[in-house]
């Protein structure tokens, strides 16, 4: 099969997004970010994950807020001592304050994700991609005072994703998980909690591991030769992963990586503003397909998603996969 480039899921706001949320507005905005991948040559196109904006933390592209904030059982105020609480978890430290405290049974609540889907899948006849934030990360940022473990937390977290995820018919189905890069010692609990949403998913099935995205640094430390007994575990047709930023070292690592998994790499690194020639896209595949066989590479993208960027810098960093998958394969330039 031949590689497809995709993205991961985020892109950046436009600014005039920003003073006018509406609906429509809201809808012109995706509707840009999917005809910019499109004429970027993206195979499989991502909502830039608009869906999550609120105008309230334009900061942040609402990976844990909008899903915590919309689920019940989490209560999203909170006092001095839920904050100390959460401070005390050393896992944690990239975070000032919890993203909620679980204070009964968790439960769907207001989220609606397939609502998000049908709103994007009307927009293009790409092949089109869907992401939502996994249990393990979601589970790591909340204080828990309900289940006294977090491995139960994690799993009626997963309960309440497979649920929704059951009823999108999206070409891929993406979960997002940045934090247990730096977790090997949670691989046990966080893949029995990743595996049942993937086991609802009736798409391609896809996990996004990166090692954090904020303020255009990295969050997590580790290794991808810790993570491999996890990564075999999961029930997964493709991995997304981080590369670019990290170097290629590691790609012979991946030698274990069980066969039936194919391997998302990424090729652009979105924490450095310079945009990638196609001739480094296609000298980054030719590595990994070198230590591997070309046939593990499923697809091609950046490392994370494009949020932290300016969309000058992320509309061009966009434009070379196309060509240098191209070139790697040998294709004509047209084509």
């Amino acid at each position: 099969m031949p590689i497809r480039t995709t993205v991961v899921g985020s892109y950046p706001i436009p600014d005039w997004l920003r003073n006018d949320a509406s609906r429509t507005t809201l809808r012109d905005a995706i509707l840009v970010v999917l005809k910019t991948q499109e004429l970027a040559g993206i195979d499989v196109v991502a909502d830039g994950e608009l869906n999550r904006f609120d105008p309230s933390h334009p900061e942040t592209n609402g990976m844990i807020d909008y899903f915590v904030s919309r689920m019940s059982g989490i209560q999203t105020r909170f006092s001095l001592d839920d904050i100390e609480a959460f401070r005390a978890d050393a896992g944690l430290a990239y975070r000032t304050d919890p993203a909620g405290i679980v204070t009964s049974q968790i439960g769907p609540g207001v989220l609606n994700l397939p609502r998000d889907y049908e709103f994007t899948r009307a927009l293009t006849a790409s092949p089109l991609k869907f992401t939502c934030t996994g249990p393990h990360m979601l589970a790591k940022v909340l204080t828990d005072r309900h289940y006294g473990d977090r491995a139960h937390l994690a799993m009626a977290i997963a309960q309440v994703l497979r649920r929704q995820l059951e009823r999108i018919d999206a070409d891929v189905v993406q979960l997002d998980e940045a934090n247990i890069s730096g977790h090997p010692e949670d691989a046990e609990w966080a893949a029995e909690a990743i595996n049942h949403v993937l086991e609802g998913i009736a798409g391609t099935r896809a996990v996004h591991i990166c090692f954090g995205n904020y303020g255009g640094q990295s969050v997590q430390t580790g290794f991808w030769r810790s993570l491999m007994p996890f990564l075999n575990r999961l029930k997964a047709d493709h991995l997304v992963l981080e590369f670019a930023r990290r170097g290629y070292a590691e790609i012979e690592d991946f030698k274990e990586l069980d066969p039936r998994i194919g391997i998302g790499l990424g090729v652009a690194d979105i924490k450095d503003n310079a945009v990638e020639s196609p001739d480094l896209i296609a000298e980054r595949i030719e590595i990994a397909a070198s230590a591997l066989g070309a046939e593990r590479i499923h697809y091609i993208h950046p490392d994370c998603g494009f949020w932290m960027l300016q969309r000058s810098v992320a509309d061009r960093k966009m434009r070379p996969l196309k060509a240098g998958r191209d070139r790697f394969e040998g294709r004509p330039p047209s084509a």
